[in-house]
């Protein structure tokens, strides 16, 4: 996995680097060298390409300079620089650029002609490598860092101005014979975003692409900022093992390869009960989908066995649409599962390897009242209640106590998150390591944010993704997968992963219940709870992704869509490793 380190430990990892004889300089060349070697990629497809380099005054900008000077060496790119500000000649990278006699201009001397080069060059570029700020960003942005972005920017939009395309009565339009719009490549960080807490600057140059080095950062994958990343690379320095991020750093970003590791074998022998067994304890009148998207999910990512329990009435409309599923059928008030299925679930579990309660369980006082007792490990404590559809002691039947069963492996998603967090220290009530699978809004409720009918409730947990996390799965005891853009998931232990995906395809009913059940999938086939949501949420977020691609449209995509493209994602993940 690639590690993500924050401002503080990539310095130190440098200077260790130094120290041990890697300088300096030959950082500021590998960098430049990555950047160089990507953007020879992307200008295969011009015939006659021309790259603007914005330079800073820091380290950042020396890797501009090394990256400009190696692109016009090797290819046919004209390439001109802007820098903020003059170096002088004891720079050997500058010096380098000057002996090659490329184009450079600085703010200095354009500032009097209205910046009339810069923008310029912006205008004409097919390819603009940002290479003015990099992870020592401090905001907000001041000075000639600052004009020299909005000259940028307006360069940008007169550019787009100039290029408006005839209007179409159809939307398939012909393909256009040049590129209009350039790629805007940042080394590093784009200008803008801070490295450590994901704030951008409101002047931020948004990238395409970025190229970071040797490990991400908590701003990469930390949202409003990471929205102005694009595709990231992460690319080496060329650092001996022994200096690279170390075990110490437990964040990561995870890789196809590390989740192809974490696949379970399918032996040529097998059964169903080599695979697990996973029992999904969810649905009720008014959420019927979602236990059945749950258990298909399940079942895709190779669970043996995927049993759903349910309200009776809710059984026979799942049957209908799931036929590989077996089925418990549950006593309920109205269609919502009551306290008495305590009883059925305690006669089944024990033949399960993995459980997932929440999909469309809603939140009524009954069931609030049967997860309070099943979570009681005394079985015996089960409260009394009026029962729909069964007989039950009022009606002269007898009924035994159910026998103690410890849980099995547990997921704990949706409407069971909510009812949880009515419950005062609700975590002591859960077995170590159970897998909790919030998005923002049940995260805030879990932590016991005050939500005021605003956003700022889910704001406060956007903005600490990362150590909220890692404090609520440490305090909780926990797994922590809280959902979104760029999951998080975090382990007591202290290990925190970040799934690579943040696509708006996936924001849509039921495709939390689709992660949940692959969850249940992979935790019934005997991964470990911190690998199996690893597994699961970069397989969720990749077949998105596939989704996608296939329906056409973001806006199109659904769950069902996402249930459907598991295999596709596994099957390609499978083939990275």
């Amino acid at each position: 996995m690639i590690k993500i380190v924050t401002v503080d430990e990539m310095r130190a990892i440098e200077t260790a680097a130094d120290k041990a004889g890697v300088s300096y300089a030959q950082m500021m060349d590998t960098a430049g060298r990555a950047v160089a070697d990507r953007a020879k990629q992307i200008l295969a497809e011009y015939p006659e390409p021309r790259v603007a380099v914005l330079i800073g005054p820091g380290n950042n900008g020396g890797d501009g300079l090394v990256a400009g000077r190696l692109i016009a060496e090797e290819t046919r790119a004209t390439v001109t620089f802007f820098l903020v500000e003059l170096r002088g000649d004891d720079d050997e990278n500058f010096a380098k650029v000057k002996a090659a006699n490329l184009l450079i201009a600085d703010s200095a001397s354009d500032t009097s002609h209205g910046y009339r080069v810069l923008r310029t060059m912006i205008a004409n570029a097919d390819l603009i490598i940002d290479a003015l700020l990099g992870t020592g960003t401090k905001l907000p942005i001041k000075g000639e860092v600052q004009k020299v972005l909005q000259q940028v920017h307006q360069a940008l939009a007169d550019r787009k101005a100039d290029h408006v395309p005839p209007a179409f009565t159809s939307p398939v339009r012909p393909a256009a014979s040049t590129h209009h719009a350039p790629v805007v490549m940042a080394v590093d960080m784009p200008t803008g975003l801070n490295a450590d807490t994901g704030e951008l600057d409101k002047s931020a140059l948004y990238a395409d692409e970025t190229i970071t080095f040797e490990a991400a950062k908590p701003g990469h994958v930390t949202f409003v900022g990471a929205d102005a990343v694009g595709t990231l690379y992460v690319a080496p320095l060329g650092l001996p093992d022994k200096l690279k991020p170390r075990d110490n750093i437990q964040r990561t970003l995870v890789e196809a390869s590390t989740v192809s590791a974490l696949l379970p074998q399918r032996p040529a022998n097998a059964n169903k009960g080599t695979f697990g067994k996973a029992l999904i304890v969810a649905g009720s009148l008014n959420y019927i989908g979602a236990p059945a998207l749950a258990a298909q999910a399940a079942y895709r990512v190779g669970a043996g066995l995927v049993t759903v329990a349910a309200p009776q009435p809710v059984i026979p409309i799942l049957a209908a649409q799931l036929v590989e599923a077996t089925w418990i059928l549950l006593p309920h008030d109205m269609g919502v599962i009551n306290a008495y299925a305590n009883k059925f679930i305690r006669e089944e579990m024990p033949s399960y390897s993995a459980m997932l309660i929440g999909p469309g369980l809603g939140t009524e006082d009954v069931t609030k009242e049967f997860l309070e007792t099943l979570l009681v490990q005394n079985a015996s404590t089960a409260k009394t209640g009026r029962r729909m559809g069964f007989a039950h002691a009022s009606a002269g039947i007898e009924e035994a106590e159910p026998e103690e069963h410890p849980l099995p492996p547990l997921v704990i998603d949706a409407d069971a998150l909510n009812l949880l967090a009515t419950l005062d220290e609700w975590w002591t009530r859960l077995p170590a390591r159970t897998i909790l699978t919030p998005h923002p809004g049940e995260m805030a409720r879990l932590l016991k944010i005050e939500d005021k009918g605003d956003q700022r409730a889910v704001d406060e947990v956007q903005s600490r993704r990362l150590e909220l996390a890692a404090d609520s799965a440490a305090k909780w005891n926990c797994v922590v997968v809280l959902k979104g853009a760029h999951t998080v998931i975090a382990d007591p232990d202290g290990r925190l992963a970040v799934i690579p995906f943040a696509n708006a395809a996936l924001a849509r009913a039921g495709t939390g219940d689709v992660l949940a059940g692959a969850i249940v999938g992979y935790l019934a086939q005997g991964l470990d709870p911190f690998d199996a949501a690893i597994t699961a949420a970069y397989i969720h977020g990749y077949a998105g992704d596939v989704a996608e691609k296939f329906v056409g449209a973001k806006a199109s995509v659904l769950a069902s869509d996402v249930v459907m493209s598991l295999a596709d994602a596994i099957s390609t993940i499978e083939a990275s490793e």
